[in-house]
């Protein structure tokens, strides 16, 4: 293992944390998609909350693979990069809020649920993680 690897539990607790992540989707014949995204991870699953008539979903459903990085981007730097199938489900009641109170704080998350288009939730199940802390490397 590399001095800036971070082990199974560290990499699932900083993936675990807050963090903008970056969705990247296959696109046949062209760059991948990569969308900015709110989500929440537990025992190897990445949740994101989004609209269904959205150029991630459309992709997801002709294609359900996908990547999530998130990173910290103060010193010392540190990323986890996430990679796996998505299945697609309808989005059951309160996970926008749950989603937004990560980000917002409850009052900002109630107020952003109230107005979200959001109908669709996406699971990614990690099958491939990749991770690096520069602060392993000590000193």
């Amino acid at each position: 293992m590399s001095t800036l690897s971070m082990s199974s539990h560290d990499r699932e607790e900083f993936l675990a944390g807050v963090h903008i992540g970056v969705l990247a989707v296959g696109r046949a014949g062209e760059a991948p998609l990569t969308t900015p995204v709110w989500y929440r991870y537990d025992d190897g699953v990445v949740e994101i909350a989004t609209a269904a008539r959205t150029k991630k979903v459309a992709l997801l459903r002709d294609s359900p693979e996908a990547s999530l990085c998130v990173q910290r981007e103060e010193n010392p730097p540190a990323y986890v990069t996430v990679e796996g199938s998505v299945s697609i489900e309808p989005l059951p009641a309160g996970v926008v809020t749950d989603i937004a109170a990560r980000y917002l704080g409850t009052d900002g998350a109630a107020q952003y649920a109230e107005t979200a288009e959001d109908d669709t939730l996406l699971r990614l199940h990690v099958r491939t993680w990749r991770s690096l802390d520069f602060a392993n490397l000590g000193g």
